[in-house]
């Protein structure tokens, strides 16, 4: 066999691999049974839609509704929770958050011994919440007889300062309301302690233990809760002090925030209480006046203004050397703890107070000018006497003597004792228009005093520059000006304080809450006329006082007072008709004077307006110095002021 053909040798040195093993073959897959597809049914023709009928129309116009109502629900959406979210929080707060005021408590007034004028007590108001009753109490009561229940309770403890009928309709109505005010707090639990559904409110009640005692300065304050605010709800003066002085009395209320439940208007939930703030109390008000002092001026004022048939009468009181006023008293006054009665705070001429509001003219008190001034300037002595006509002739005007006379020798003292018109004029002339001008300036009249009282006047004095030819017979003799009670006091204060007049002061200090007193600043002193002056005008108005024969005696004998030097000087001004002129038959009756004369301690001055001529009895008619004589006497004996060591000299008056 030839060798291409032959099978190769095998190699030498490796072995031959064996030949693979064949894999077993695969077994066929099965196909799955194809099924024959599902032939759709054929659409059922469409139906011809009958005419008028459009669907597609309506569709579009529900989807059109349906996106405006998304797009307007989405706005407002975004209004309510970005745009308004504060505003609308706040409101759903106030929903169910109430601030109620906690009540300061009101200052006192008392007088310079610490006797209590006005002050005020815890009250209660009992208040009604329909809406709280109903939903409360709903279907434990019959409500009508449960309201007439209570009803007939409150009256049976309040008496007749309720009223039966008034208390059920309040309660039968639909609106929170008060059904009374003013109830103390054993009566308030006594009512609460049975019938829960009352409410109850603090409140506070002023008082005024003396009824009608200085009651034109002490005015009236109330409770007061007419203001929707209700932070505003407290004790406020309506007029007087009380009024004047309102801020520093009040204080300042604080205020407490709590939830309340729906229809339940000022009824707490426990455990609610935030934004506490405290109340601070008010400041009480010392006065300088003299409780005592006070009612007696008052009691004797009105007696005299009575018994004279004057329309009316104020006096004063001051201390002779600090201007403190002891009393300040109006014949006509009210009970501040009976408004509603006659003379109520209603009465405007019960509340007013004359004494510093209504200015008049004065008479032949305001001759101490001239004395003070012809003294001053060195034209007289009291040693000197004057030519004194009956009548003189100033510019177009006669002036006339009150009492008819020849030509007389009037001594200067006897001038004011006999309160010669004539003698004053002659003196004033003397003086100078100019510096009698002045002089009225420095005694304070034509301006107010600063007492601290509403309603005071500054009177009225004609400028200097507008006089005329005949003002100058009138100012002198204390006519063509005018000036307060409290003005003319003050005139003869000046002269009790050896010339330095001390504007008058009625509030003496302030305490604080916590007893922290603090004295009212005093007034600085107006240097009116020197010491020396001072002392020989109250030596010399002592003559008015003076008692001998008809020539000798002066027009004040009724104000002298047994023991004691008294100064003063007696005033009858002619009132002025209403169509102009002066009145034949209305007078000012004044008298201002000093106790003791030798040693000064205390000034009165009075004012009685225009007595009765009926009357017939020249002690309550013609003059004010009974009354004086009353009041000196009872000072003298009230502060146990020593007896003069002298009499007064008996002096001439009229020489030959």
């Amino acid at each position: 066999m030839p060798r291409d053909w032959a099978e190769p040798p095998p190699r030498q040195g490796r072995p031959r691999r064996p030949a693979p093993a064949r894999r077993p073959a695969r077994k066929p897959v099965r196909q799955p049974v194809r099924r024959p597809e599902a032939r759709r049914p054929p659409k059922p023709p469409r139906r011809k839609r009958p005419p008028g009928n459009n669907s597609r129309l309506r569709i579009l116009t529900v989807r059109f509704v349906l996106v405006a109502a998304l797009v307007a629900a989405g706005l407002k959406l975004v209004q309510v929770q970005a745009i308004e979210a504060s505003t609308l929080s706040a409101k759903a707060d106030k929903q169910r958050a109430e601030t109620q005021p906690i009540q300061a408590e009101r200052g006192d007034i008392i007088d310079r011994n610490g006797v209590k004028l006005a002050f005020s007590v815890e009250t209660r108001a009992l208040a009604w919440s329909p809406k709280l009753m109903r939903k409360t109490y709903a279907g434990k009561f019959d409500y009508d007889a449960r309201t007439a229940e209570i009803a007939a309770k409150i009256k049976s403890v309040l008496g007749d300062k309720v009223n039966e009928q008034d208390l059920i309709a309040k309660m039968r109505g639909d609106s929170y309301t008060y059904l009374v005010k003013d109830v103390l707090p054993t009566q308030e639990r006594e009512i609460r302690n049975k019938y829960k559904e009352i409410i109850s409110e603090p409140q506070a009640q002023r008082e005024y233990p003396g009824g009608s005692l200085a009651s034109n300065i002490l005015g009236y304050a109330n409770w007061r809760n007419d203001d929707p605010d209700r932070s505003k709800h407290n004790i406020h003066g309506l007029f007087g002090m009380e009024n004047d002085k309102d801020t520093l009395l009040a204080g300042e209320p604080g205020s407490i925030t709590f939830d309340t439940e729906e229809g339940a208007e000022g009824v707490m939930i426990p455990g609610t209480e935030r934004d506490v703030r405290q109340a601070r109390d008010g400041s009480s008000i010392e006065l300088t006046i003299d409780a005592d002092v006070q009612y007696e001026v008052q009691q004797m004022l009105t007696e005299y203004v009575a018994k004279a048939g004057a329309k009316g009468g104020s006096a004063v009181v001051l201390d002779a050397h600090t201007g403190e006023v002891y009393a300040l008293a109006n014949d006509k006054s009210f009970d501040p703890n009976d408004p509603n009665g006659p003379n109520g705070y209603g009465n405007p001429l019960a509340t007013g107070n004359p004494a510093v509001s209504t200015p008049y003219e004065p008479g032949s008190v305001n001759k101490v000018v001239t004395a003070a001034s012809a003294i001053e300037f060195g034209i007289v002595k009291p040693t000197d006497s004057l030519r004194v006509d009956g009548t003189r002739k100033v510019a177009d005007r006669t002036i006339h003597d009150w009492w008819n006379h020849g030509p007389i020798n009037l001594t200067v003292p006897g001038i004011f004792a006999k309160s010669s018109n004539i003698g004053t004029l002659m003196l004033a002339e003397q003086v100078g228009q100019d510096r009698y001008a002045d002089m009225l300036k420095k005694f304070g009249l034509g301006e107010k005093t600063g007492l601290g009282l509403p309603g005071e006047s500054a009177g009225s004095v004609p400028d200097r520059k507008q006089w005329s030819g005949s003002t100058f017979g009138n100012l002198p003799i204390g006519q063509g000006l005018s000036m307060t009670v409290l003005q003319m006091a003050g005139m003869y204060q000046t002269i009790a304080n050896n010339g330095l007049r001390m504007p008058p002061r009625i509030i003496k200090s302030t305490i604080a809450p916590d007893g922290t007193r603090k004295e009212e600043p005093r007034p600085q002193g107006v240097r009116v006329v020197s010491d020396q002056t001072a002392s020989t005008v109250r030596d010399m108005l002592r003559a008015v006082m003076q008692k001998s024969n008809a020539a000798n005696s002066g027009t004040g004998v009724p104000a002298a007072l047994a023991g004691y030097q008294i100064s003063g000087k007696t005033g009858t001004a002619q009132q002025v008709e209403p169509g102009g002129g002066y009145s034949r038959s209305k007078y000012w009756i004044t008298f201002a004077g000093i106790l003791p004369a030798d040693d000064p301690r205390f000034v009165v001055g009075i004012m009685i307006d225009a007595p009765d001529p009926a009357k017939g009895d020249r002690h309550f008619t013609g003059t004010a110095a009974p009354l004086f004589h009353d009041i000196a006497s009872y000072l003298a004996q009230r502060f146990t002021i020593p007896l003069s060591k002298e009499q007064s000299p008996v002096v001439p008056l009229i020489v030959n």
